[in-house]
């Protein structure tokens, strides 16, 4: 089983008023890890001694997101987070067309030349219109192949494109290069908020069981949104998946 982390951009409306207090719920609650989406106003250091005291580790993270122009800054959080990884994204727009995917491969490209020098990898994670079809083949196949080094934090529930794929499908063809999957359940409508992972209509289960586990590092949950109260969604997510024992927590 690979351990468990929170991407704290969930809990976000928490943080903004005690990240400290959020932290300590997350600890609470089992967590292994913690990938977060800014340190609010905390250096790295502080954010590393807070969440030693909890019995935490950094499992990934998710900010400053990388661009051609702020690669320092990436790697100096990176390092200073004791990661090798970092994490970025694209906008529905550069998997608009063809055209355009090539200009996000050069930035791709760009981006894993300038962070390999610091031994810092590249990975990306997906939303739903990388799973979109051009020409009768899916915007991330483009990408990908344009960008063999790149790895990839592979968030499942996009991945599912609202029902157009089957996840564990394509957690299955990309597993090679997968090291990080976002863990997250719903619906599977558009523009209607997620659930707690396990009730919704993602197969949890058959996603992580397509994944390569020699690959994978940690299994991160994610809930974008939630029409109930989210840190009971997280708290239960927790539950789900390590009395499951499809994740490894703490407690």
């Amino acid at each position: 089983m690979k351990p468990i982390s929170v991407q704290l951009y969930s809990l976000r409306e928490a943080a903004a008023k005690d990240f400290i207090g959020v932290l300590k719920a997350v600890a609470a609650m089992g967590y292994v890890g913690v990938e977060p989406a800014g340190l609010y106003d905390l250096k790295p250091t502080e954010f590393l001694k807070i969440i030693s005291d909890l019995g935490l580790v950094v499992s990934s993270n998710h900010g400053p997101w990388p661009n051609r122009n702020n690669l320092k800054e990436v790697i100096d959080t990176t390092l200073a987070l004791k990661l090798k990884t970092a994490i970025g994204g694209f906008g529905p727009d550069d998997f608009k067309t063809l055209d355009t995917i090539k200009a996000t491969a050069d930035t791709v490209n760009f981006m894993i030349d300038q962070l390999a020098p610091a031994g810092i990898t590249l990975a990306l994670h997906n939303h739903y219109w990388e799973f979109n079809t051009i020409d009768g083949r899916l915007a991330y196949d483009y990408l990908l192949e344009l960008c063999p080094r790149v790895k990839i934090e592979l968030d499942i529930y996009w991945a599912a494109n609202f029902g157009a794929c089957n996840p564990a499908e394509q957690i299955r063809r990309l597993r090679d290069r997968t090291v990080l999957l976002h863990v997250k359940d719903g619906t599977l409508v558009r523009d209607v908020p997620h659930v707690a992972v396990g009730s919704g209509k993602m197969d949890i289960p058959a996603c992580i069981a397509a994944a390569d586990l020699n690959q994978v590092e940690w299994l991160v949950v994610e809930l974008d949104s939630c029409a109930t109260d989210m840190r009971e969604a997280v708290a239960a997510s927790y539950r789900y998946l390590t009395s499951n024992r499809l994740a490894r927590g703490r407690i």
